[in-house]
């Protein structure tokens, strides 16, 4: 990787839309995370298709970013290419109870455009710091939803630049999972089936479940959202509580007291930091409970 890899992946995309030593901090919920070698933000398919096919050829690898959230980055970065389709992948069209989304179209946006056409079943999802396209790839989930309740087809492309339609029992969803985990696909956009509905109920709905989000979680610190997976017959959130360790910190990382299964980061808190404090959460709770705690943010970079 250099600077051949450098003017491929510019004569690719433009210079304007690839930074080198981008930090992640900037990129990410947690407002953590050192540089991406490269950051590249591709405009179209074809563009993501070419971007991907060179960082194969320079045997570069590569990590395909969407709004950030549910991913810690290591303080040492990221030694590759970043692929953003964030701001450049958001389009979607509403047609009866048919909504066609691209992976980087935001979730609250998009929830809301939802609720004026009159369409429900997305209102768990509303309230998600995040976009479709990691929705889909972990099955999100909020207030008794899930995207696989709602996903008809998910639109792939894989590692070979072909182009890929599931249908969501083909996703093979479970909880935080699909076969995107599994394979290598990047999520381009999906296909929702939704149910008419009306919109002031539909409004309520949502307002209730953002005075639920702001009320139990701490929305005004970075964090990457719930730190860890639910384990089966318990909530992580009560086992840490239980264990003692609401305010438990590690320099800047600290388990929020607002509610226990989110770690934030109350200013300048390092990759490494909360590594550890998971480490100590995940052993304070299994020594004190047996319940071996997973945990649901992604780990990405070198740390």
């Amino acid at each position: 990787m250099g600077q051949n890899l450098l003017n491929e992946l510019c004569r690719i995309v433009g210079e304007d839309n690839i930074r080198t030593n981008e930090p992640m901090s900037k990129h990410t919920t947690f407002r953590i995370g050192g540089p991406a070698r490269y950051f590249v933000m591709p405009m179209n398919v074809e563009e993501l298709s070419q971007v991907i096919a060179s960082c194969r050829a320079y045997g570069t690898p590569f990590f395909v970013l969407g709004h950030g959230s549910n991913i810690l980055v290591g303080d040492k970065g990221i030694e590759g290419v970043v692929i953003q389709l964030y701001k450049n992948f958001d389009k979607y069209s509403i047609k009866g109870n048919i909504v066609k989304a691209q992976a980087g179209a935001m979730l609250n946006k998009l929830g809301q455009d939802i609720k004026d056409a009159g369409l429900t079943g997305f209102e768990f999802a509303s309230g998600i710091p995040g976009t479709l396209g990691g929705a889909v790839m972990m099955n999100a989930g909020a207030y008794g939803g899930e995207m696989k309740d709602i996903v008809k087809s998910v639109s792939l492309m894989d590692y070979d630049g072909n182009l890929v339609e599931k249908t969501g029992k083909e996703m093979d969803f479970s909880y935080r999972h699909s076969i995107i985990e599994d394979e290598n696909y990047i999520v381009l956009g999906a296909t929702l089936e939704l149910e008419k509905g009306d919109i002031q109920t539909i409004s309520d709905k949502m307002m209730e479940l953002a005075v639920a989000r702001k009320t139990k979680q701490p929305l005004e610190f970075p964090s990457a959202g719930s730190t860890f997976k639910r384990p089966e017959g318990y909530f992580a959130g009560k086992l840490i509580m239980d264990a003692g360790l609401a305010g438990y910190s590690v320099g800047d990382a600290c388990v929020s007291e607002k509610h226990c299964g989110f770690v934030i980061n109350k200013g300048n808190a390092s990759a490494e930091d909360v590594l550890n404090l998971i480490e100590d959460v995940k052993n304070s709770v299994y020594e004190k409970f047996g319940v071996e705690l997973s945990p649901e943010v992604r780990l990405v970079g070198d740390f």
